[in-house]
């Protein structure tokens, strides 16, 4: 049996979660990973490489991505779920209360969702599992969200949010040790936005009392930065950012180069003055 989520967050230290997309359409790794056996593979050599979590999407949030049915993403995503969560920790990248409960029931840890739960029938899907759930905040639709985001003050606004959605999820019945946040990193925000945020996450983290998940890993806020437009050739960029944002409090990073990521996190706890040695990869 796998270890529980609530168990890896009790070391204390920053936790890795893998990419693992199960979809054509991705704007990094579309497509690698259709079938079930490539799925795997993936999944496993991330786990020897230090991921804590194995994240599995089966719909596409890139910016411009099309909507899949529910038995599309069932489709896609449950055969993986169903071969990885007897091994290892498993969360699930939906916005479907159909997922959701699917994907739970067959050993999913953790519910990732880029909507906060503001599906019809997430809210509910969410409260009746016992799943760690994590809400993320996103400016406007995948479909449309990069086309002209604007904020007054993005981290307050994005700290509103995430309280309003913390507190509709506790007016659910939901334990507040289940909850995790997400900025969003990249969803209905322009480059300053994201820089903003970045460096709010301290005071976001104190406002929110809720541990913080970060998604950085290989975007086009790294692109942009970079002048580099391949996604792949971002991965030292993306450390850059996952280990900031772990010196200013995230407590869990989401992201294609786990290996790259295990051992930045690792000289972060260091530098924290955590134990390094801590469950090396």
């Amino acid at each position: 049996m796998p270890p529980s989520l609530q168990a890896l967050m009790a070391d204390g230290r920053p936790l890795v979660m893998g990419v693992l997309n199960v979809t054509p359409d991705s704007f990094s790794d579309g497509g690698e990973h259709l079938s079930v056996a490539t799925a795997v593979a993936r999944a496993e050599r991330m786990l020897e490489e230090g991921a804590d979590v194995i994240d599995v999407g089966g719909e596409s949030t890139r910016p411009g991505a099309d909507a899949v049915t529910v038995d599309e993403e069932l489709a896609r995503v449950m055969p993986v779920v169903e071969a990885l969560a007897p091994r290892c920790v498993v969360s699930i990248d939906t916005s479907k209360a159909e997922v959701m409960r699917a994907a739970t029931a067959a050993g999913a840890q953790m519910i990732n969702d880029v909507h906060a739960l503001r599906r019809p029938g997430a809210l509910a899907a969410a409260a009746d599992s016992d799943a760690q759930l994590c809400l993320m905040h996103m400016q406007g639709q995948p479909r449309g969200m990069q086309d002209a985001p604007s904020y007054d003050d993005v981290v307050a606004e994005v700290g509103d949010f995430l309280t309003e959605r913390l507190q509709r999820c506790m007016e659910q019945g939901i334990a507040p040790t289940r909850l995790w946040v997400d900025p969003g990193f990249g969803f209905g925000k322009t480059l300053a936005h994201n820089l903003a945020l970045m460096r709010g996450i301290p005071a976001l983290c104190a406002r929110l009392q809720r541990p913080m998940l970060i998604g950085v890993s290989r975007k086009s806020m790294l692109g942009t930065l970079l002048e580099q437009p391949d996604p792949k050739q971002r991965v030292d960029g993306g450390l850059a950012a996952a280990t900031a944002g772990v010196l200013w409090g995230a407590r869990m990073v989401r992201t294609h180069d786990v290996g790259p990521t295990r051992d930045a996190l690792r000289v972060a706890t260091a530098l924290l003055g955590g134990d390094a040695e801590a469950n090396p990869s």
